[in-house]
């Protein structure tokens, strides 16, 4: 997984701009860090590993779908000619 890197300082000057007291945004900014660090981001690696396993069975029920399919037109093809 990956980690996620923010600029608490500038941060903290959007939350000042935004008319929040400097001593106000300077608590914001670490906790709200502190708080997204601990998130696992999955990248595109990781979800082809967790589908891959699905990906495989849906393909073996396509095939198998498919030979059912040919034997049930076979029967019919049978019954009527």
């Amino acid at each position: 997984m990956s980690a996620v890197t923010s600029d608490t300082l500038k941060f903290v000057k959007t939350l000042e701009a935004s008319g929040i007291e400097a001593k106000q945004a300077e608590a914001i900014a670490p906790a709200y860090r502190d708080s997204s660090v601990d998130q696992e981001l999955m990248t595109e690696k990781d979800l082809q590993l967790e589908l891959a396993p699905i990906k495989t069975e849906l393909n073996l029920l396509k095939w198998m779908v498919s030979l059912v399919m040919g034997g049930v037109t076979v029967l019919i093809l049978e019954a009527f000619f």
